[in-house]
């Protein structure tokens, strides 16, 4: 049977409905946890973006790969892992999706509590561009790994790269909102009016999303092609 993988609008969607989906859910966590108390506490919704990511990556991966960050599918480009012509189509879709997901929070709590999860660092700039960069790093050689390389986990990816999404969250949400996703962050800031040092959520996860995708191409052993694709 041949290759039935849809055409480029239909893994575009893919990516939108997924970075929808990694919105309303975790920046809807980031909500409850405020109005409701610390309900959720910073574990909770950490864990929330984990499996939210896990399953968007289970429904969409065999789609569109299941980039759903335009960190991401930049560095993939950067790589030669994601086709060039491939890549506004998809950063645009996930800039539309993460949006649309902030204005619904929106039209659902129209005093937009919390910054609807906007992420804004609470630490000083420099350090929070440091741990954006680096946990955006942690993630991008985990995704690259089992993207990228038969030997690597394969059917797992999803639980390995969530895993590692709620990891990162853990450690760095209270400090920066641990955002590793220019979508993620734009969505809740234009719906919100929250622009507070946005530029630490452009520039940190690009770059921090580069620097781990090179970082595996280097230290990985020859004999992975390139092109490949999760």
């Amino acid at each position: 049977m041949g290759d039935q993988r849809p055409n480029l609008p239909r893994r575009a969607a893919a990516e939108g409905l997924a970075a929808f989906a990694l919105v309303f859910a975790g920046c809807g966590a980031v909500i409850t946890d405020s109005e409701r108390g610390g309900v959720l506490g910073a574990v909770g919704v950490a864990l929330v973006f984990g499996l939210v990511i896990m399953a968007m990556i289970y429904a969409t991966g065999h789609l569109s790969g299941a980039h759903i960050n335009p960190a991401v599918t930049i560095a993939f480009t950067l790589t030669r892992h994601f086709p060039k012509r491939d890549a506004a189509a998809y950063i645009a879709a996930q800039l539309i999706g993460a949006t649309a997901a902030a204005f619904l929070l929106l039209l659902v709590w129209p005093t937009a509590p919390a910054e609807l999860g906007a992420t804004v660092p609470s630490i000083e700039v420099g350090t929070a561009l440091l741990y954006e960069i680096l946990m955006t790093a942690f993630l991008m050689f985990v995704i690259i790994s089992v993207a990228t390389d038969s030997r690597a986990v394969g059917a797992g990816a999803a639980i390995a790269i969530g895993g590692t999404v709620a990891l990162d969250a853990i450690f760095g949400g209270p400090l920066t909102g641990a955002s590793m996703n220019p979508a993620r962050s734009f969505g809740p800031a234009l719906a919100s009016g929250t622009w507070t040092d946005f530029w630490i959520y452009l520039v940190g996860p690009i770059v921090g999303a580069s620097l781990g995708a090179f970082a595996y191409q280097l230290i990985r052993t020859s004999g992975t092609p390139p092109g490949a694709e999760r």
